[in-house]
Parts: structure tokens; C-alpha cells; sequence
């Protein structure tokens, strides 16, 4: 230990109240620093979760088309007869050809194909509106884990049950159905057809288990009366869901199709955990700031309280950079106590809430160790006590030792 250190050291333990007031509003800082930017690491997961349930990563579709301008030969301006004409079908021409296509791109994990279709719930004089999902079970079980979030009944029984049926609890509740029931499904061709309840599950998302309900996407296209080339989406999963835009992008041009990421999708979504996201990172640092400061204001009363003993180090032989060194050693010390008993305090947060039992899908609180986290606060922190030790140590460094003596 050399001299400045052991100066700074006894500048640390002489001053005991201010330091502990510093290093407890380090400590503040940097728990709540940590706590709270991963609790917004949790929300987010928790909410990538929620969408992931229904929503696949790239959902490739072909969209209405707007009509072009048609010219009359005696005028110069376009003349537009009908503003928007819609397809007969909007369907994926080829699709198994598009579906090879796209799996032999780079990080693609499962791409399925699906037939959506509005239709009718009846049983006896209950009818309900809602959404018929017609799928390969296999891929969809992959992609979304159907399977995780069923109530009753096996999610793979409809691979082999082309007359089976898989209907949202709402539905069942409100058409009070259980497993071997039967219910009656007519779409929007008219066509109607009787399914068997094989199985019940729960989003707890309250629209999606009130209308939605899967089937086999055979049974999706006679209820359509098409062929089974007949496909209406393609859903896409990649091993990074955040560069889903980018692929989407990619897939739209090699294939001609729409081509739609999930955060265009729930743009609503994206944009409340956005400004969710500036609220809590805006606060969080504004405590650590405030920390800050209060080092600062400390330490430049410690070269205020201690300055002829500054003025005789420099009349000793003491450099201005030695007397920077023992403010900055003094201050990065504050900083790493208060870094270490902010990390303790974080870990004992989480710890606590971790246990905390919320209910519905989300279960306990959303919130874990991130040590990516951990290790941001520790760096900030340091950081921003480095310069608040900094900046008071140049006054020090300036202080003339002969105006000072003279005093």
C-alpha cells in the first residue's frame, strides 16, 4: 500500500458518517439499478411469451391488392373506377414450394402451413362467432407448445382425429362442452360440418379462449369447399424472434409473398413495452445519478474541510496528480462498497419476489437474476463514482500550497 492509498484510507475511516452515507446511497442506486431493469427483462419474456402463444415470428400471407389507375383516352388525369378490388382468394399459390423454399433459409426452426377460417359454434340454440385455425399439429405443437397451456385432452390426439376439435375455454364454458362432446362448426361458405371436443385449453388471454379454436387443416378446407393446396398462411419460426423483421424482409423478396414480423403485428404491444422500457431506465439511472451527487457534494466538502493538510502535502514534495489519486481512490472505494452491498440487496429482491405468486398464466413474479444486468450496474456505477470522485480531486490538485499557508 503506497502512501496515497493509505492517505485516502485514512481520509475513509476519519470521516466515518459521510462515508456511510455515501456508500448507502450507492448501494440504493445500484440495487435498484439492477432490480428494476430486470424486472424489465422478466416483463418483457413474460409478454414475448403471452404474444409467442398464438403468434408465430414471420406470418407470410398474400394481402389485398389496391387496383390501379386506369386512363381515359380524353382525359389527363387517372381515372380510378373502383379504389380498392379485393382477390377472389387469398391464397399461397404452391405453397409446398414456398414452405421448401423458406426452410432451407439460414436460422428458419419450423415453418407450418395454416388455413384460418370465421365460423359459426353451434350447439343446440347456443351459437358463438369465432375463428377456426386449421393446422398440421405436429408443426403447430413446435411452434407455439399448444400442448403447455391445454386444460383437458392431449393436443396430439388431433393429428389422427381429422373429426376431432380443440376449443378455447371460453367456448366451452360459455357452450358448456367437456371432452367427447359434440358441437356443430359452419363457416362462411355455408358449409357445415359436426366436430368432436377432444380438448380444452387456456391462454387466459380472454378473446383468443372465447373464439379461437383448432382443427385439422384438412377439416379447414372442406369447411372452405377448396382442395388441399389450399392455404391461406404460412408461419415461420426462427432461432432469434428479434431479428424476425429482418428475415420477414428477406422472405417477402425471395418468395413475392407479405411477409410480417411479430412486433409489426402487436405494434400496440411494442409500443406500451417501449415506453415502459424509458420509464424504467430513465428512473433507475436518475437514482444512480442522484447517488452520484452525493458523493460529489461529500468529497468536495472533504477537500474544503481538508484543505491545509492538501496544502502541506504539496509544500512536501506531493504532485497535483498524487492528490488526484487520493480523492479518485477515495471515491472508487465509496464505489465499490456501495456497488457490493447494491448487488447483495438486488440478489435479495429478486430473491424475494421470485417467490411471489401472482396466479393466472403468468404464475410467480416475472422477474430472475440477469447478469447482464448485474454486470451493466456494476459498470455505471463505478463509473459515474470514478467521475464524481474526479471532479473535486482537479480543485484539490490546484490548491496553491503559499496562498494557503500564508492564511
Amino acid at each position: 500500500m503506497n502512501i496515497n492509498t493509505r492517505i485516502a484510507k485514512k481520509y475513509i475511516i476519519s470521516n466515518k458518517r459521510l462515508t456511510s452515507v455515501a456508500v448507502l446511497g450507492v448501494l440504493l442506486g445500484m440495487s435498484i439499478y439492477i432490480f428494476m431493469n430486470s424486472m424489465l427483462v422478466g416483463f418483457d419474456k413474460t409478454s414475448n411469451i403471452s404474444i409467442f402463444k398464438s403468434t408465430s415470428h414471420i406470418r407470410v400471407f398474400k394481402d389485398d391488392e389496391i387496383s390501379r389507375p386506369l386512363l381515359d383516352s380524353n382525359q389527363s388525369q387517372p381515372l380510378i373506377l373502383n379504389p380498392k378490388v379485393v382477390p377472389k382468394k387469398n391464397t399461397i399459390i404452391n405453397p409446398n414450394l414456398v414452405i421448401e423454399t423458406i426452410q432451407k433459409m439460414e436460422t428458419v426452426e419450423v415453418v407450418t402451413p395454416q388455413v384460418t377460417t370465421s365460423v359459426f359454434y353451434t350447439n343446440g340454440k347456443s351459437q358463438i362467432a369465432g375463428i377456426a385455425t386449421g393446422t398440421k399439429p405436429d408443426e403447430a405443437n413446435k411452434m407455439y407448445n399448444i400442448q403447455s397451456f391445454m386444460v383437458v385432452g392431449n393436443f396430439d390426439q388431433l393429428k389422427n382425429n381429422p373429426n376431432g376439435i380443440i376449443i378455447g375455454s371460453g367456448i366451452a364454458e360459455k357452450m358448456n362442452l367437456n371432452i367427447g362432446d359434440n358441437m356443430n362448426l359452419t363457416s362462411s361458405k355455408a358449409v357445415n360440418r359436426t366436430f368432436q371436443v377432444i380438448g380444452i385449453f387456456k391462454t387466459n388471454n380472454s378473446i383468443t379462449d372465447k373464439t379461437k379454436s383448432y382443427i385439422h387443416i384438412s377439416a379447414a378446407q372442406q369447411l372452405l369447399r377448396e382442395s388441399n393446396s389450399y392455404i391461406t398462411d404460412i408461419n415461420v419460426n426462427i432461432s432469434d424472434p428479434e431479428k424476425a423483421s429482418e428475415m420477414a424482409k428477406k422472405i417477402a423478396m425471395l418468395t413475392g409473398y407479405n411477409a410480417e414480423g411479430w412486433k409489426e403485428a402487436n405494434e400496440t404491444m411494442m409500443a406500451a413495452n417501449k415506453m415502459r422500457k424509458i420509464v424504467i431506465t430513465f428512473v433507475s439511472l436518475t437514482i444512480l445519478l442522484v447517488a452520484g451527487f452525493g458523493i460529489y457534494n461529500i468529497l468536495n466538502m472533504t477537500v474544503s474541510q481538508k484543505i491545509n493538510d492538501i496544502a502541506i502535502l504539496k509544500a512536501i514534495g506531493f504532485k497535483g496528480k498524487d492528490v488526484i489519486r487520493i480523492f479518485v481512490t477515495q471515491a472508487v472505494t465509496i464505489g465499490i462498497l456501495g456497488v457490493i452491498g447494491g448487488m447483495l440487496m438486488a440478489t435479495i429482491l429478486i430473491t424475494f419476489l421470485k417467490t411471489v405468486y401472482i396466479g393466472g398464466d403468468i404464475g410467480y413474479f416475472p422477474i430472475d437474476y440477469e447478469p447482464a444486468k448485474f454486470i451493466q450496474g456494476v459498470l455505471i456505477g463505478l463509473f459515474i463514482t470514478f467521475w464524481a470522485g474526479y471532479i473535486p480531486a482537479r480543485k484539490a490538485a490546484k490548491v496553491d500550497p503559499v496562498d494557503i499557508l500564508r492564511k
